[in-house]
C-alpha cells in the first residue's frame, strides 16, 4: 500500500513536469514564430513607398489616416468597407515631432508640462 501510493506521487510530479516542459516548448516556439514573421514583413515593407504616418480614430470602426506615397501626402477617411480621398497635403502640413521630447523617456516632469500647456491657451 506504500509502495503504490508513493508511486502516485511520483507519477503526478512526473505528469505536472511534463506539462510544464510542454507549456515551455510551445511558448518558446510561438514567440520564435512571431519574431519570424514580424522580421519577414518588416524586410517586405523596409523599401516601400507607402508610409502611414498617423492615424487617427473618430469613430469605432473609421479612421483618419495620413500617407505618404512616394513624395505627396494624402490624407484618407478608412472605414469598415470603404476608403475615401479627404485630400492631398504638401509636407509643411505636416507636423512633425520630435520623440526623444513626447516620448515616455522625457526629462520633463509634470509641473514642467502643465507649464507648457498652460502657456499654449
Amino acid at each position: 500500500m506504500l509502495l503504490t501510493s508513493t508511486s502516485n506521487r511520483f507519477d503526478s510530479i512526473v505528469q505536472l513536469l511534463t506539462v510544464i516542459l510542454i507549456f515551455i516548448f510551445v511558448l518558446a516556439l510561438t514567440y520564435f514564430s512571431t519574431k519570424l514573421t514580424a522580421g519577414l514583413q518588416k524586410g517586405r515593407l523596409a523599401g516601400s513607398n507607402v508610409e502611414i504616418l498617423e492615424t487617427f480614430k473618430i469613430a469605432p470602426t473609421k479612421y483618419i489616416q495620413v500617407v505618404r506615397i512616394g513624395e505627396k501626402y494624402f490624407s484618407y477617411v478608412v472605414c469598415k468597407d470603404t476608403v475615401t480621398l479627404l485630400g492631398e497635403m504638401t509636407k509643411e502640413d505636416i507636423l512633425t515631432w520630435n520623440k526623444a521630447e513626447t516620448g515616455p523617456a522625457s526629462n520633463m516632469n509634470f509641473k514642467e508640462i502643465f507649464d507648457k500647456f498652460k502657456k499654449q491657451q
